[in-house]
């Protein structure tokens, strides 16, 4: 992985290191690598935190199927339609 703001080697464990090559690879893309469904389970409540709150969503739903409700208000399909004045 290349990230030119962040040196991974100057974490103080490799679980840090891990979560958070972790959460650079779902926030920002795969690059082509898979990642283990075993893994994001076990390390999901430290990696929650870390990952955009709507693929975290997608993450838990995909992992548990574990529905999540949004207000009504949220929802794209319920935003009333811009009017052209």
């Amino acid at each position: 992985m290349k990230n030119w703001n962040t040196d991974p080697n100057k974490f103080k464990s490799q679980k840090q290191k891990r979560l958070w090559e972790l959460s650079q690879l779902i926030n920002y893309g795969l690059d082509g690598k898979k990642l283990s469904e075993k893994e994001l389970s076990e390390n999901w409540n430290d990696l929650k935190a870390l990952l955009d709150p709507e693929r975290a969503r997608m993450l838990e739903y995909m992992l548990w199927k574990n529905p999540y409700s949004l207000p009504t208000n949220v929802q794209f399909w319920n935003l009333s339609p811009r009017t052209n004045t």
